[in-house]
């Protein structure tokens, strides 16, 4: 099984500038995890939400269109989907799809930017403590996680170009950091850092206004996370660095 996650910075955008179709035709994902879609459901045209050979599902802000939204295709229908995670003061965004699979739950989430005062980065803190609750709760009932999406915080200094210049930014700040060292010390692995421990320059999102991409001036801040059945099963993890149509770029883990 082949599962790709990519942040859009906005589906419509993507589809009309012909950057989506080939997804499908040339990396033939089984499972495609979308980010920032920036659109409701009743927004994407057909020919986006009906890809031959797939079943899709969206979730989108209950208050605000253009905003946020995340999206999946699978070519295996999942047992159940739900959208959020229980969590009504959070959930209001539509930032987490889950799907129940035979032997996994996959959680596909935009995580909140703390980029807009101290507020927003509360948001995004409350966030994540209530995210990682929610899938411990999961694997508490016995259920396997894989769980990606654009975590907008890079855990360490060789996931961003200039960790220097950043200490004091969000997506970068300690708090931000310690919350990924909770996610893995809850049981939780990192695939692509398990696979490419001391690799540096491996981005995954890059400033499109300072023109980023062309230099590699970038961050890791879009992940797959997977609990330890699943690692095991996992045969390697790729990022798509050389697909455009956002300024992220998709992530793939393939699966035994």
């Amino acid at each position: 099984m082949k599962i790709l996650s990519w942040n859009t910075n906005g589906l419509r955008a993507t589809h009309k500038q012909g950057n989506l179709t080939p997804i499908f035709k040339k990396l033939k994902p089984d499972i495609l995890c979308l980010q920032e879609v920036k659109a409701t459901e009743d927004q994407l045209n057909d020919d986006i939400k009906n890809i031959p050979g797939y079943f899709s599902y969206f979730a989108a802000p209950h208050f605000k269109k253009g905003y946020s939204g995340v999206g999946v295709y699978t070519n295996v229908k999942p047992e159940k989907v739900e959208y959020g995670i229980g969590v009504k003061d959070l959930d209001t965004e539509g930032r987490t799809l889950v799907l129940y699979f035979k032997d996994f739950v996959l959680i596909n989430c935009y995580f909140p930017n703390g980029g807009s005062g101290p507020d927003r980065l509360e948001y995004k803190l409350q966030f994540y403590d209530a995210f990682l609750s929610f899938i411990n709760a999961l694997r508490k009932k016995g259920h396997e996680i894989i769980f990606c999406g654009d975590i907008n915080t890079a855990h360490t200094e060789i996931d961003l170009a200039r960790p220097k210049q950043n200490e004091e930014n969000t997506g970068f700040l300690p708090i931000e950091r310690e919350w990924i060292d909770q996610v893995i010390n809850s049981g939780y692995t990192d695939v692509y850092r398990h696979f490419n421990k001391e690799k540096v320059g491996a981005y995954t999102y890059w400033d499109q206004k300072t023109r980023a991409r062309e230099r590699n001036v970038g961050w890791r801040i879009d992940y797959f996370f997977v609990s330890p059945k699943i690692l095991f099963q996992v045969k390697k993890t790729t990022i798509h660095s050389e697909v455009i149509g956002s300024d992220h770029c998709p992530i793939e883990i393939d699966i035994k």
